[in-house]
């Protein structure tokens, strides 16, 4: 099925100038992000801006453990390991040996490759398995971007792992405008609105929705 047409993102003169005046995009990862750009998925990848945004939050909170549920071709996952302290880890969660070979190319090209601990198989069998191993309330910091369908499993799999304070931030919470479209009834949408509702009445964290990029919830979890 084709992917709804984009009516949140900034285009044009617009998007253009906040560009100008606003991103620092360090050199790999511009480059990393022009090669995913010509990719049949290119709409798989965040936007440069969230991108800076996650290097920033995870500064001003100084995290030093993440995960990424949904690695892509390494775009996020590089601007978090960039941002982390040199003894900082991610632990980047995908099922896709292509898409992920590119990521290896630039995390190594960069020298964080030795920060993401890539785990090759279903993200809900790695987050049951940190659980398992007491990783509860350790990770400072987790991104959200992989099948909608498992949105809440991620979910409430993550909250339990991340320490009190801890931020959780969750992609594509907009999908593309078809959270306004009553007549979509197609499952990810369907599971979008569920979850957004969900984590909108969720007392134990804290919640910004904000319209960068295809929409990013940030949900701090509550002390």
């Amino acid at each position: 099925m084709d992917r709804p047409k984009n009516r949140i993102a900034l285009h044009g003169d617009f998007a253009g100038y906040i560009r100008s005046v606003s991103l620092r995009e360090p050199e790999i990862l511009g480059r990393l992000r022009q090669e995913t750009a010509a990719m049949p998925q290119a709409h798989m990848q965040i936007s440069p801006e969230f991108g800076q945004l996650m290097r920033l939050l995870l500064n001003a909170i100084a995290a030093s453990r993440t995960l990424e549920i949904g690695v892509f071709t390494g775009y996020s996952s590089l601007c978090a390991a960039l941002a982390l302290p040199a003894d900082g880890r991610v632990v980047a969660c995908d099922v896709n040996q292509t898409w992920t070979d590119i990521a290896r190319r630039y995390w190594r090209e960069a020298g964080v490759e030795s920060k993401i601990d890539l785990r090759l198989r279903p993200a809900l069998e790695t987050l049951d398995e940190l659980l398992a191993s007491g990783r509860r309330e350790s990770f400072d910091f987790a991104f959200i971007d992989a099948d909608k369908e498992n949105y809440a499993n991620y979910y409430e799999r993550v909250l339990q792992l991340i320490r009190p304070g801890g931020l959780i931030a969750i992609d594509n919470v907009l999908w593309h405008g078809q959270v306004l479209d009553p007549e979509d009834q197609e499952s990810g949408t369907l599971a979008i609105r569920a979850f957004n509702d969900a984590l909108h009445q969720d007392s134990r964290v804290d919640l910004s929705l904000i319209p960068v990029g295809d929409g990013v919830s940030l949900a701090v979890k509550r002390r």
